[in-house]
C-alpha cells in the first residue's frame, strides 16, 4: 500500500466471542494467517496475514460485554488523537473509549459519531495500517450506513477533514465518497430505508474475492448466514454476510477490467 492519508481507513479489527472459531473461519474463506500478540502488553490481540501482509486484526470480546454482538470495526487515521477527541465531542460524537497508548504500536480510541455508528481512532506508532488492501483477502472498501446523512457528512468533514464527493443525491439514494473515482477510499450513504428497524448506524467493511458467488458458498459451508444474497452492481458483484458467531461484513468481486 501506500501512505494512507489522515482521515482515511487505516485498520480494521473484529471483536469476536470465540476467536479460535473466527480464525478457522477466516482462514479458510480468506487463506489468513495470523500473529498472536503478547498477552501481557496487548491482551492477546492477533494480527492478521494475507500473504505475509497484515490485514486486520482480532480480539476476544471481555465478559463485560455480554449481549453486546461480535462485529467489526473500522479505524481512521488521525495525526492528533486527543485533538481528533476534542473536536468529535465540540462536532456531537461521544467517546466510547478515550484515548489509549498501545505500547510501541500507537494510541487508539472510539468514538460515536452523531448518529450512534462507532468509529475507531489510530494515531500511528509502530503499526501503521493495513500492508496489503483492495487484494484478494484484504479489506477493499469502507462503508457508513447512517440514518443521518446529513449531519454525518458534517461530522466526518469537520472533524477529520474529510473532502467528499456526492456521488448520488436523490430521495432513492444520498451517497457521498472520500475522495473521487479511483482515488475513493470510504462512503457514506444514506440508509434511512435500509437498516432494520432496531439496526444502528454502522461503519461496514467489504473484503476482497475473486468470485463472489464460490466465496458465499464456502462461507456457508463453514457456518456462515447470508444477509444479502450475490447481487451485480456497477462496482462488483457484492453479499452481505455474517461469520459463525454472527459479526457481519461483506464481500465485492470487483468488475472484469
Amino acid at each position: 500500500m501506500t501512505e494512507i492519508p489522515a482521515g482515511a481507513p487505516c485498520w480494521i479489527d473484529l471483536m469476536t466471542s470465540d476467536p479460535a472459531k473466527a480464525k478457522e473461519f477466516y482462514t479458510a474463506l480468506f487463506g489468513w494467517t495470523y500473529e498472536v500478540g503478547d498477552e501481557e502488553k496487548y491482551g492477546g490481540y492477533t494480527t492478521a496475514f494475507k500473504d505475509g501482509k497484515s490485514v486486520a486484526g482480532l480480539m476476544q470480546s471481555d465478559q463485560d460485554d455480554a449481549g453486546y454482538p461480535d462485529m467489526w470495526s473500522t479505524y481512521l487515521r488521525v495525526d492528533d488523537i486527543e485533538a481528533t477527541v476534542a473536536a468529535a465531542t465540540e462536532a456531537g460524537g461521544v467517546t466510547y473509549m478515550p484515548p489509549m497508548d498501545v505500547p510501541d504500536q500507537g494510541k487508539m480510541a472510539m468514538l460515536g459519531d452523531p448518529a450512534g455508528a462507532s468509529v475507531g481512532l489510530w494515531e500511528f506508532g509502530g503499526h501503521t495500517g493495513f500492508q496489503a488492501h483492495a487484494v484478494s483477502g484484504a479489506a477493499n472498501w469502507h462503508e457508513l450506513w447512517t440514518r443521518n446523512y446529513q449531519d454525518a457528512l458534517k461530522f466526518y468533514q469537520d472533524v477529520f477533514g474529510w473532502k467528499t464527493s456526492v456521488m448520488s443525491d436523490t430521495p432513492e439514494f444520498r451517497y457521498s465518497t472520500l475522495g473521487e473515482g479511483r482515488d475513493a477510499v470510504a462512503g457514506i450513504m444514506d440508509a434511512t430505508n435500509d437498516l432494520p428497524e432496531r439496526a444502528p448506524s454502522n461503519w461496514q467493511v467489504y473484503f476482497q474475492v475473486d468470485d463472489a458467488d464460490a466465496a458465499v458458498a464456502t462461507a456457508l459451508s463453514l457456518g456462515a448466514t447470508v444477509v444479502q444474497p450475490a447481487q451485480d452492481t456497477p462496482f462488483g458483484r457484492l453479499a452481505g454476510l455474517t461469520d459463525p458467531t454472527g459479526a457481519m461484513f461483506k464481500i465485492m468481486q470487483p468488475p472484469a477490467r
